[in-house]
């Protein structure tokens, strides 16, 4: 019987949790690893928590518990970095974050003795790399995805750099936050558990505004200033660590320094590749063949394999090689630019623009309707939506696309939504 139950509260969770956008497919290394983070307590009343921010009120009521207890309760979960708090003048609003970009790095970045995390690592690599299941899933459903590369500012030419807006600058990112904070890179860090991480920074992982808050004041994030932090982005370049941070124009909440051999964005962009499971920037390096003499420099830096070395065809030299670009798979990110000792390899700019959704609200909505998920966001069984939390979402439903907004009104299946639609729809015809 207790078995049973069990494995129902770890189920009940992770139905909660495949509810988002971003979820993580159901196996028994899942439940492992939620067994891991979370007793069986916390996994059943988290389960019964709402997918949209709410207050210790909200949940008290949902979990039929003493107000005073159930704030005890969403503050322990905070302090382990399940849970992200944002405090306001009158009340503390909490939210579960997806695993990832969320509680599963968050669980890595600090060293604690609270969870095995030797233990954890190999669960955690079993599930993502191994099985797969959770990585494809992430990275390769829907065309909106988590993440997004910024090009190396360093590597862009004074002509390039004029074409860069502030949302596509790590450093704009850094200086325009309300906070920044550091930690261990998740991806290395497992990786140094199992004895395979690479002698790239670990203290490197960059959270900032509302999320870098959450972490710091609950120690799972080291507070840095302005001048840090961008030296720590300095210490990136020089070591070809490429950037991914959250794709979205505003409100960035992190910005990890990926390397090419530990990092999870890196391996899917290598392993997927075709499926474009990176949003890119908007640049793309060019190579002066005529002159390349083929060191290889740039391909042994390149992170996802995009670049490669092919003969030359020179008659009088069989043996030459050069370097080439694969611009089908490249991340546009610049790391090969700054590791040619010639200075053959520049960045242009790509012949479409990439679109970035403008905040957070706008990237989950998408991801929403692409997954079949939109149903999820709007109809919360735990509690009902405020009427500024579903404007935000009718919001961006009615700016997208016709066919995006018929997928939409398809998944919804209701005809208030369908009514606003169609009336959006007529309104546009008739200018």
């Amino acid at each position: 019987m207790a078995h049973r139950t069990l494995k129902t509260s770890y189920s009940n969770l992770s139905d909660r949790i495949n509810k988002l956008p971003q979820g993580a497919p159901a196996s028994a290394l899942l439940f492992s690893i939620l067994k891991t983070l979370f007793s069986e307590k916390e996994a059943e009343l988290v389960s019964l928590l709402p997918i949209k921010p709410f207050t210790a009120k909200k949940a008290s009521r949902i979990w039929k518990m003493d107000y005073s207890e159930a704030k005890n309760l969403l503050d322990k979960l905070a302090d382990r970095a399940i849970l992200v708090d944002i405090e306001r003048s009158d009340e503390t609003i909490y939210s579960l974050p997806p695993p990832m970009a969320g509680f599963f790095e968050f669980s890595m970045m600090r060293v604690r003795g609270d969870i095995d995390q030797k233990a954890l690592s190999e669960l955690f690599y079993e599930y993502l790399n191994v099985e797969e299941d959770f990585i494809r899933e992430l990275f390769t459903e829907g065309e909106t995805k988590l993440g997004r590369t910024f090009v190396q500012e360093t590597a862009l030419s004074d002509q390039n750099a004029l074409y860069v807006l502030d949302y596509e600058r790590a450093t704009e990112v850094i200086k325009t936050a309300t906070h920044r904070g550091v930690g261990l890179c998740y991806c290395r860090h497992k990786m140094q558990h199992l004895d395979r991480a690479c002698s790239a920074p670990l203290e490197i992982c960059m959270t900032f505004n509302n999320s870098a808050d959450s972490l710091i004041r609950h120690g799972n994030a080291r507070s840095v200033s302005t001048e840090e932090c961008l030296d720590l982005l300095q210490s990136a370049y020089e070591h070809n660590l490429v950037q991914f941070g959250e794709n979205v124009r505003t409100s960035v909440n992190f910005i990890c320094n990926c390397c090419g051999c530990c990092c999870e964005a890196m391996i899917a962009a290598r392993r997927f590749a075709i499926m474009n499971p990176v949003h890119t920037s908007n640049f793309l390096p060019g190579v002066n063949e005529a002159d390349c003499n083929g060191c290889g420099k740039c391909v042994n830096a390149c992170p996802v394999e995009a670049m490669t070395l092919v003969s030359a065809n020179d008659p009088n030299n069989p043996k030459a090689k050069i370097a080439r670009l694969n611009e089908d798979i490249c991340l546009g990110c610049g790391v090969c630019v700054r590791t040619c000792a010639s200075n053959l390899i520049f960045l242009k700019s790509r012949e479409s623009r990439v679109i970035t959704p403008k905040d957070g609200v706008n990237r989950v909505v998408m991801m929403a309707i692409e997954r079949g998920k939109l149903q999820n966001l709007i109809f919360d069984n735990q509690v009902l939506w405020s009427h500024r939390a579903m404007a935000g979402v009718l919001g961006v439903i009615l700016n997208l696309s016709p066919i995006k907004r018929a997928l939409a009104s398809e998944q919804m299946r209701s005809r208030y939504l369908e009514v606003l639609i169609n009336r959006y729809s007529k309104r546009l015809n008739k200018n």
